[in-house]
């Protein structure tokens, strides 16, 4: 998918340095009373995918900026989905501190918010790794609303999940082996008192299932977890 001409690298100042950014904007053009996402990387990079979620995010009106988290390690890292590509994204993985990654998405925040009017809200939107740190951001007080899918090691954060005073919005895959059904129900039992907080998980849906880059794919799951996540942050972030 071809990037639609509203959208660029920025560079984002943080604690150590500074990374860049992708920024998509909205067909106006315009970011001045737009609310805004901060949409989260997978392991594999801003690769072409998420690059096209951002796109497609900012044609659903949105201002959305996609951090280099893996900055520190390997900046601007692209990966596929297999072989050595994948063995290449577990290593990043494994590497990368977390601590200074929720710094990166706080920076990035700040620097949404500088694109934005006076007031306008942003949510985390994030997938896999970028779960977890939209997760996190939340209960860090980074933005005023987060959506991870299948979130890598939310169930192994949940100390965090009391911290959560912003509506959040699950999504799990059933067929994931990667985060298996009691992890999720963990996570459903630390949420559990939150009013703002719901859990959807997807019967048909592997791990991935989002991304239409993978083997994972499942277009039905993905539609409707879209559809999902916009009306959620439709009344999430509105004024």
């Amino acid at each position: 998918m071809p990037n639609h001409s509203n959208s660029q690298w920025i560079r984002v100042e943080t604690e150590g340095g500074a990374f860049d950014a992708y920024l998509a904007l909205p067909p106006t053009g315009k970011a001045a009373n737009a609310p805004g996402i901060v949409l989260v990387q997978e392991i594999f990079g801003v690769n072409e995918h998420i690059r096209a979620v951002a796109d497609q995010y900012a044609l659903d009106g949105y201002v959305v900026l996609a951090p280099d988290v893996f900055w520190r390690l390997a900046p601007r890292v692209e990966l596929g989905y297999a072989g050595a590509d994948m063995a290449r994204a577990m290593e990043l993985r494994q590497k990368v501190d977390v601590e200074l990654a929720v710094k990166d998405i706080a920076a990035t925040a700040k620097a949404l918010r500088g694109q934005l009017g006076a007031g306008a809200k942003i949510a985390a939107v994030g997938y896999c790794f970028g779960g977890l740190m939209a997760y996190l951001s939340a209960a860090r007080g980074l933005v005023d609303a987060a959506v991870p899918y299948y979130g890598g090691g939310i169930q192994n954060n949940l100390q965090e999940a009391a911290s959560i005073k912003v509506p959040v919005q699950f999504h799990y895959g059933a067929l994931d082996a990667h985060i298996p059904a009691d992890a999720v129900e963990k996570v459903r039992a630390a949420v559990a008192g939150n009013r703002q907080a719901e859990i959807h998980v997807y019967a048909q849906a592997d791990h991935g299932f989002n991304c239409w880059a993978r083997g994972s794919y499942h277009q039905p799951s993905a539609a409707l977890a879209h559809g999902r996540a916009l009306t959620f942050l439709a009344g999430a972030l509105s004024a």
